[in-house]
Parts: C-alpha cells; structure tokens; sequence
C-alpha cells in the first residue's frame, strides 16, 4: 500500500511503478484536435497545435512514482536538508484571487494560501509552490529524477492513444478537476463565477485532495492522478514534435526555454488534464498553488 505520508520510506522508493520500455507516438492525431473544436472549448486550435503528434520514439524501462510527492513528504526532505524553495526566497507565492493570478505574501509550500489561512492538515495532498530547481533538488535527495515528458505520457495512457488515463469517455468523479467540484463546466465564464463563490468564502486555498483518492482514475500503468489534482513538472526543454509546426505565438516564444509541464489540475477544464495536453513553465524559480511534481529513475 503507498505510504502517502512518507513515515518510514520518506523517499518513497517503494511506492514506484516500473513501466516497461516501449516504441511510443506521443502527442495528439489530428483526430484528436478536431474533436477539441468540435466540443466548443474556450481556446482556438493554434493553442493546442503543439500536441501535433510526430513520428515514434524508443522509450527506455523507467520507474515512476505512484503517486505525486506529498507534503508530509516534502516536510521529511526539507527537515534533513534545511532546503528553503524558491517562494520562500522570493517571500511569496503566485495564487489565482478573485479575477486572476497575483504574487501572496508568505504563499508557499507549507502556506499554499498564505500565512494564517487555515488550509487544514494535507500530509497526504500533494505538496504544490514548487519551482523546477524546488522539484529537482528533492528528485537529486530521494536518488530520483524528474521524469521526461515522453516517460510521463507513457505511463499516464499507455500506448493507445486514449484522452484521459481511464479512457475516451470523460467522467468527472474520476480526477480532481473544476467540474469535480463545481460539476460541468462549458465557458469561462461558467468557471470565473464558481472560483469567485469559492475564493469569496475561502480565499486562495487550492482544492487539491489526498493523493490516491480516485482510483477510478487510475492510469494503465497504475498511477494515480495523471488528470488533474496538480500540474506536474517533467525534466523536458519545451519544443514542438514537429518543429515546422504551426502554433499558437505564445507557446512558440517559449521553446528551448521553458520545461515542459504535464497533467493538469484542480482548476481546469476537461479539455486541460488530457494525456497530451503541454502546459510549460519557467524553470527559472516560478511556481504556483497548483504546481507540484513526481520523481522518476532509470529501471
């Protein structure tokens, strides 16, 4: 059984996965970004253009972890190390408030809110204000690494080319997304008034829940919350499968610079925790109360 609290295997070695090596076609068939403008989803084609699938890879054997690293986890790491993240260097933590994203004073992993809002005890949620330095400082401690983006497709839907990690047919009691919560959400502005009832009553708390909680949701490799809960960092520089490929200008400023980000979390749409959705982040110190991450090794 996973040890989501990191007493007696803080690393979390036992808890890992090992996913057979494979020839893999990561990305999105056409078929794919057809039916996202089909469904009437807020963004244009350009944005999710970048998923465009390419050609086959090798995929190496690789371990990865079950479920994404924990606070109580992290906890252990910073208190044999005395580690201090990035957000708490920088004295805050970027939170989504009443209308957009906003720098918090004193966000950070074990604030999520910032100093004195009462987010309860999440020893068992995954740990997020983790930047890509944050990540793989702990990755480098637990004799890990950060997985590759391709290593994280595989194992989030395996080799069929499926939307979510149970299937083709979405259903919201599997992941822990905005329609989990706030149920089925079609426009944006649907999604602004239901995180504005929240923040009102709660303020920036992120909605995140104890790792492991939707099995339903499982991946064909057997993790957990490949969809949703938290965004996940990946070890890849971000860069087109087909580099001619036409693109949305902002996610093509940001190739070659920016790492890759996977999964998705408690504030998205459906449409943002498929298996090939690409999100990227500045690994030069950012993160956010939806950002966390899980490790991986060489098998």
């Amino acid at each position: 059984m996973t040890d989501v609290t990191g007493l007696g295997d803080p690393r979390g070695v036992a808890d890992m996965i090992v996913v057979p090596g494979a020839e893999f076609v990561p990305g999105a068939e056409p078929g794919q970004l057809d039916w996202l403008q089909a469904e009437g989803q807020a963004f244009p084609r350009e944005w999710f253009a970048d998923e465009t699938a390419a050609g086959a890879v090798t995929v190496p054997p690789f371990r990865i972890d079950a479920v994404t690293v924990t606070v109580a986890r992290f906890r252990e790491f910073v208190r044999a190390t005395g580690y201090v993240t990035d957000a708490e260097h920088n004295g805050y933590g970027l939170v989504y408030t009443d209308s957009y994203w906003s720098e918090l004073d004193g966000a950070c992993w074990s604030a999520p809110a910032g100093p004195g809002v009462a987010v309860g005890n999440r020893d068992d949620h995954p740990v997020v204000h983790i930047s890509w330095p944050d990540a793989h400082a702990y990755a480098s401690y637990a004799g890990k690494r950060l997985p590759t983006e391709t290593e994280w497709e595989l194992a989030a839907r395996g080799l069929t080319g499926r939307l979510w990690p149970w299937g083709d047919t979405w259903d919201r009691t599997r992941a822990n997304t905005a329609e989990f919560h706030a149920g089925e959400l079609t426009s944006l502005e649907q999604w602004k008034r239901w995180w504005r009832g929240i923040h009102a009553r709660s303020g920036p708390v992120p909605l995140t829940t104890p790792v492991g909680s939707f099995p339903g949701g499982v991946s064909p490799a057997g993790c957990h919350d490949m969809a949703g809960n938290v965004y996940e960092w990946t070890a890849t520089t971000a860069s087109l499968y087909r580099g001619a490929q036409e693109c949305d200008a902002t996610i093509r400023s940001v190739m070659g610079r920016y790492r890759a980000i996977r999964g998705g979390s408690w504030m998205n749409f459906r449409y943002q925790v498929r298996c090939t959705e690409r999100m990227y982040g500045d690994p030069d110190g950012w993160s956010n109360f939806a950002l966390g991450f899980r490790c991986a090794t060489d098998a």
